[in-house]
């Protein structure tokens, strides 16, 4: 689609800018061609078109790589925010048309505990009427897609690193750590935690900082333990040290169900570590109601 350019009487025309922005993703004509499915040839003339009617050269080549010039530097900021809002509004427009309801897409790490996930939806349907999506993964996946509009919200255990003033986080909750275990292993209450030495134990994963400050932990302490599984999916690992495979380290409130129901036990608290909930959204020119409410409001 073009549109006209007032002070230079010129026509931008949005295609050729999708064609240099994908270019500019990708790295190199080929791999943008491969993605677009047009040929190499059809994409360098509309390119090479888009730098004429801008009258400035956007890539040089340099050891056989193209590089964004200046001012490719800026058209690629511009056209960045141009595809990000296109999806906003696509979002949104979809979010307002769908059988009169919101639709709030949530994501979440798979080591954020489902009860949290849980009462998170819950709050959602009470804020309006609304349809729910959940997406579950990994951290810099569900990052990328909170960063392009995919998903209205993130739920993480850490707050996000982002480099982009665009997203903003919150904690919402900071729960303690205790040791879970099956009944073979309450033995191990007394003494806690010295009695932990040498115990096979079912740990997360080293992305997440509750890994980190496990191990700084047992390291302080002098406690040294069998890493006999890992594992970022929270659900899993209950279910192994429903198992007995070994001992679980996990927030109070994800293991409370079936601590209730005796299929857990508590050996006891890591005094001194804790979990904290973050909750994540991205700059929204159309802001999502529901999201936004809960963004501002939701805690546990």
């Amino acid at each position: 689609m073009p549109v006209k350019v007032a002070n230079q009487m010129q026509w931008l025309n949005y295609h050729h800018l999708h064609y240099f922005y994908t270019i500019a993703k990708e790295g190199s004509i080929a791999k943008a061609a491969e993605k677009l499915k047009i040929g190499q040839p059809s994409l360098s003339t509309q390119l090479r078109q888009l730098e004429e009617s801008l009258g400035k050269d956007l890539f040089e080549r340099r050891k056989q790589r193209l590089h964004l010039t200046e001012a490719g530097k800026l058209a690629y900021e511009y056209a960045d925010q141009v595809f990000h809002l296109g999806s906003e509004m696509v979002e949104a427009l979809h979010d307002r048309l769908q059988n009169n309801r919101v639709h709030v897409q949530i994501g979440a790490l798979d080591s954020v505990p489902k009860h949290i996930l849980l009462e998170i939806i819950l709050q959602a349907y009470k804020q309006g009427n609304c349809s729910v999506s959940v997406v579950e993964g990994g951290g810099s996946e569900l990052l990328r897609e909170l960063s392009a509009h995919q998903i209205d919200l993130l739920l993480a255990n850490y707050p996000p690193n982002v480099d982009t003033k665009s997203i903003y986080a919150r904690p919402i909750a900071k729960l303690d750590v205790v040791v879970c275990a099956s009944a073979k292993y309450k033995h191990l209450k007394k003494g806690f935690p010295q009695s932990l030495e040498g115990q096979p134990f079912v740990f997360p994963t080293v992305h997440s900082k509750l890994r980190r400050d496990l191990d700084h932990y047992f390291k302080v302490n002098g406690i040294r333990v069998d890493r006999i599984a890992e594992t970022q999916d929270t659900s899993l690992q209950i279910l192994l040290g429903q198992e007995g495979v070994g001992l679980i380290p996990i927030s109070s409130m994800a293991a409370n169900e079936l601590i209730k129901e005796k299929k857990l036990v508590v050996l006891g608290t890591l005094k001194g570590v804790s979990e904290e909930i973050w909750l994540a959204a991205a700059d929204r020119k159309i802001n999502n109601p529901v999201a936004a409410k809960l963004m501002k409001g939701f805690s546990l």
